[in-house]
């Protein structure tokens, strides 16, 4: 595996000396060599450092040569109910092989030295460029890397990083994580999933039930959230983290489910039925039990912050190719894009990509200064921040389907519907936006009590 220095952080990922370098236009990043369109990411306005932008064109480059020709493959992979997933595991292994698995993971030797110890900003531009040509194998990307990796890498113990981090980082093993259920979405902590200490086997036996799980009906490896039976506190419910194998006794899946979008990422109910996990897979060890709500509020702030880059890539595609289409498409003799209407939705969507853009990308930055601390700041500004890039992305694919009009709003084999269904996603994951919404004004109000 070839690794290579890009920053002073010594990022190491494979191939990236083959990235395309173009000069920049206008300000512009160039076309892409592996697809049909133009990308008009806007280098000037993203403020990204030398070593942070060649980051990005590394990744962006790896996105259209390797994940795009594949999307169809995986999308109608997992419409036929998965058949081994060999193309969908194949983008996995490739996205391990350019080391983007353990990008906020650190460089350690109990891990195979395999983490790159990079800022989250990496992780959000990682995740920008996947979804700028796949918006579902990059969310299954962001299941495995961050609600997965990230989570067993800050919270456990060195023998299960040892342990389970290698074989996700090198892309041996998927990985997913189990929060929402059926009848516990919006209020997370009303999850019916219990786990009950047995002591004279020295372990827990976990009941219930985990819906809309990305990555679910493949995952090797799962984070789950159960509620402690009994309590560990006498005035209210508490919560432990599991990390739970797939072949554990018990454990099994339900059929993926079939989405409105996001078709190239799988997803499905999880069913523990009398599931032990012993002691040793509490995550974080035994002074962890009991804390569960910690890490997942933590975790949650984290995936929006990552997720960000979700609706920014979608976003930016839909432009790109917007733009192409009303400078080739003509009507009453003339380019549409031409049309004082054209003009003023590519007015707002420009307006709504770089100023999203700009505030993830911002929020991001803050979060890697010494003095950007946990709570409250993280957790309002990471919900701000996906709120405000949802928001724009939203209202932007819902333009650009009234700009293709019939072959955007109807017809699949154009790219238009695919965006708007997949940007759908990010108004529901993480939270819904009223629960953004709600955060955002709760923790601005604390600071007045």
């Amino acid at each position: 595996m070839l690794r290579t220095t890009l920053s002073a952080r010594a990022l190491k990922l494979s191939r990236v000396s083959n990235y395309t370098k173009c000069a920049p236009r206008r300000g512009y990043a160039t076309p892409s060599t592996y697809t049909n369109i133009r990308t008009h990411y806007n280098t000037t306005l993203a403020g990204l450092s030398p070593s942070e932008n060649e980051f990005r064109e590394a990744v962006w480059e790896f996105a259209g040569r390797v994940v795009e020709p594949s999307r169809a493959k995986v999308e109608k992979e997992i419409e036929a109910g998965g058949r081994g997933f060999e193309e969908f595991m194949g983008i996995h292994r490739e996205l391990a092989e350019m080391g983007l698995h353990g990008i906020t993971v650190p460089t350690e030797a109990n891990t195979e030295s395999l983490g790159l110890s990079l800022p989250y900003l990496h992780h959000l531009l990682t995740m920008e460029a996947l979804s700028y040509v796949s918006g579902g194998i990059a969310l299954s990307y962001a299941a495995h890397s961050n609600l997965c990796i990230n989570q067993i890498s800050r919270w456990a113990t060195p023998e299960q990083k040892a342990r389970f981090l290698p074989g996700l980082m090198r892309g041996d093993l998927l990985g997913s994580l189990a929060m929402s259920e059926p009848g516990a979405g919006s209020d997370v902590l009303g999850m019916k999933t219990e786990a009950k200490y047995i002591p004279e086997k020295g372990g827990y036996v976990i009941n219930g039930n985990k819906f809309w799980i990305t990555n679910g009906p493949r995952a090797d490896v799962v984070v789950v959230y159960a509620k402690d039976s009994p309590s560990q506190s006498k005035t209210k419910s508490t919560y432990t983290t599991f990390i739970i194998p797939r072949e554990t006794p018990g454990f099994s899946t339900g059929q993926p489910l079939d989405k409105f979008g996001m078709k190239s990422s799988p997803t499905c109910e999880l069913i523990f039925e009398d599931v032990f996990v012993p002691e040793e897979l509490v995550l974080g060890g035994k002074g962890m039990v009991g804390k569960g709500a910690k890490v997942l509020m933590s975790g949650l702030d984290l995936e929006r912050l990552v997720l960000c880059g979700g609706p920014l890539g979608i976003m930016q595609a839909a432009y790109d190719t917007t733009l192409e289409y009303v400078h080739t498409r003509e009507q009453f003799g003339v380019r549409i894009g031409t049309f004082g209407s054209m003009q003023a939705k590519l007015a707002n969507m420009y307006t709504a990509v770089n100023s999203a853009r700009t505030f993830a990308y911002s929020v991001a930055r803050a979060g890697m200064l010494g003095t950007y601390t946990y709570p409250p700041l993280q957790r309002r500004d990471c919900a701000a921040a996906i709120l405000y890039v949802t928001d724009k992305a939203s209202k932007c694919h819902w333009s650009v389907c009234r700009v293709w009009v019939g072959m955007g709003e109807y017809i699949n084999e154009y790219p238009a519907a695919r965006y708007l269904a997949d940007a759908r996603l990010y108004a529901v994951g993480a939270g819904t936006q009223e629960v953004r919404r709600w955060l955002v004004g709760r923790e601005i109000n604390a600071d007045f009590e």
